[in-house]
């Protein structure tokens, strides 16, 4: 490492348990089977960083950036991820539940047939996300930048779209029941199916 930046490596077998990590960065790395569990990170940056058969359980995530990073077959059981950036990263396999997301910058992030039920993701800017297939029943997505996400086969069921902004986005492509919007989600909604007001 030098002066807080590590480029290029392959982090193995690593027990990272309880780290404090403060102002670090990662510059394409490959982590394997990495234990992130309980640790704590602060204005740190991973950019275009791999990670596999990760372990971020209760670890806490402040202001951190996860930029065009790969995560797969991972978990963030109970882990916590405060006004971090995870703009352009992909998610394969992973568990979140239970997680705890505070707004954030998830723009362009990939989360295809994901088990996000139940997730509040308040706030959080999703522009161009693709949630495609994802299950979000009962996800509270309130608040939402959505512009432009892809949410072909998405299921919806008992979310909450209240304040979400949905702009360019095909509803008529996500599989909606229960689906909790305001005014101007409803008239989005009836636009997607062709309706207009009169």
């Amino acid at each position: 490492m030098s002066d807080g930046v590590r480029t290029d490596e392959d982090i193995v077998d690593e027990d990272w348990y309880g780290k404090d990590l403060d102002g670090l960065r990662f510059i394409g790395c490959r982590f394997s089977r990495v234990d992130f569990t309980e640790v704590r990170t602060r204005n740190t940056v991973f950019d275009g960083c791999r990670f596999g058969n990760c372990a971020f359980n209760a670890s806490e995530h402040h202001e951190t950036g996860f930029v065009a990073c790969t995560f797969a077959r991972s978990s963030f059981f109970t882990a916590t991820l405060s006004g971090c950036k995870l703009s352009g990263s992909t998610f394969v396999d992973c568990e979140f539940h239970p997680i705890t997301i505070k707004g954030g910058l998830w723009q362009g992030v990939t989360l295809r047939a994901a088990d996000l039920t139940r997730i509040d993701f308040g706030g959080a800017d999703l522009r161009e996300a693709d949630l495609s297939e994802s299950d979000l029943s009962g996800a509270r997505l309130t608040g939402c930048n959505l512009s432009r996400a892809t949410l072909r086969h998405t299921l919806l069921t008992d979310a909450d779209l209240t304040g979400a902004d949905l702009e360019h986005v095909q509803l008529a492509d996500a599989i909606m029941k229960n689906t909790k919007v305001d005014i101007s989600g409803a008239i989005a909604v009836a636009g997607a199916y062709g309706a207009v007001l009169g």
